[in-house]
């Protein structure tokens, strides 16, 4: 008998084209579209985000173009508790999320596969650009993706079991060649767009969601420098991050960037150029996947971003449970709250969350 998988629907290409590529292989396709925002939000960033109504929409076509079931589940609740919630209370903590890793976590690869074991399917896909393998020694692993769109940082939270009911076809593809691939099939999403930003938040006015989100506004406090000095009045710490140069709504001759955040003063630390790099941090929450945990110092690329290059560095085991990175060269904008994703070559090690910068 075929094999039985649910695959995550978006309405975009790469998860189109692997309806394709699965079906391809021989295997039994369900399409399934999460409905993830709260009613309230759906309307919004229809054209360019995720999971909106026009990408129901254009799933559902792509499933009758292809000849596959296609399902609409309803994870609005676990959605708005795991991610919404969370990057809500991490942004007024003075952290910076990465809502699409939560999403991840606890959504795509925890709550869909629960929902497609109940219904009896034997794996549940996604278009996400990385590998999956087994080792001789039975361990799952994920590995990069062989192009430039690799997806690994955001998955570094797989669990052995999650990787061994998880399929993931377009990690020896591209792009170009996903879009390819559609447009010979004659996919109607073919030349649609990818998303670029957080399916809830519309136009990355972070500040005004959270604000309308929770109902309270955060309140003005000062910009200071590194001895404390007061320089300038900002507007509420959740319209920064770490890092950030522009939009600080002060001029102050020369370019200055947010090295700190302290909710506890209502304080945002601002530093001249090179003072936002650093050579170390902590990480906690951590995850590994070739092995269970990390108990001696070991070599690595480390990701402290989506879009930063690997960097050589040198993860400690701390008596604490958290592990310090400790980089060969300092690296910018270290941000407590993101990801940072450890690698050896094309194998991704694990990772964790950002506590603090050294």
């Amino acid at each position: 008998m075929k094999k039985k998988v649910m695959l995550g629907m978006s309405g975009g290409v790469d998860s189109s084209v692997a309806a394709l590529l699965l079906l391809r292989a021989g295997y039994d396709v369900t399409g399934v579209t999460m409905r993830l925002r709260p009613d309230e939000y759906m309307q919004q960033c229809s054209a360019g985000g995720c999971c909106s109504l026009d990408d129901i929409d254009d799933a559902r076509r792509v499933a009758y173009k292809l000849g596959i079931e296609h399902l609409v589940l309803n994870f609005q609740d676990i959605f708005e508790k795991q991610v919404i919630d969370y990057f809500a209370a991490q942004y007024a903590a003075g952290r910076t999320p990465n809502p699409c890793i939560a999403c991840n976590r606890y959504v795509k690869f925890d709550a869909m596969l629960r929902r497609a074991r109940e219904l009896d399917f034997d794996y549940v896909a996604t278009g996400h650009y990385a590998r999956i393998e087994q080792n001789e020694a039975g361990r799952w692993l994920l590995r990069r993706a062989n192009n430039s769109k690799d997806q690994s940082y955001v998955l570094y939270s797989f669990t052995q079991d999650q990787l061994a009911h998880t399929l993931m076809p377009l990690g020896s593809y591209t792009k170009p060649q996903a879009r390819a691939l559609a447009e010979e099939a004659g996919l109607p999403v073919a030349h649609k767009p990818d998303s670029q930003e957080i399916c809830f938040v519309e136009n990355k006015d972070y500040a005004g969601f959270i604000e309308k989100y929770t109902g309270q506004k955060a309140p003005q406090g000062n910009f200071v420098d590194k001895n404390g000095r007061v320089i300038g009045r900002h507007r509420g710490i959740t319209h920064y991050t770490i890092g950030q140069r522009k939009g600080l709504g002060v001029a102050f001759g020369q370019p200055m960037y947010v090295t700190k955040i302290d909710t506890e003063r209502n304080e945002v630390t601002l530093g001249e150029e090179g003072s936002q790099y650093s050579s170390s941090l902590i990480a906690a929450d951590l995850n590994f996947i070739p092995f269970d945990t990390l108990d001696h110092e070991i070599p690595a690329q480390v990701k402290v971003r989506y879009q930063a290059q690997p960097a050589p560095a040198k993860l400690v085991p701390l008596s604490d449970g958290t592990i310090r990175v400790e980089f060969e060269t300092p690296q910018r904008a270290i941000t407590p709250g993101q990801a940072v994703v450890f690698y050896d070559d094309d194998l991704v090690l694990g990772g964790g969350t950002i506590q603090a910068a050294q």
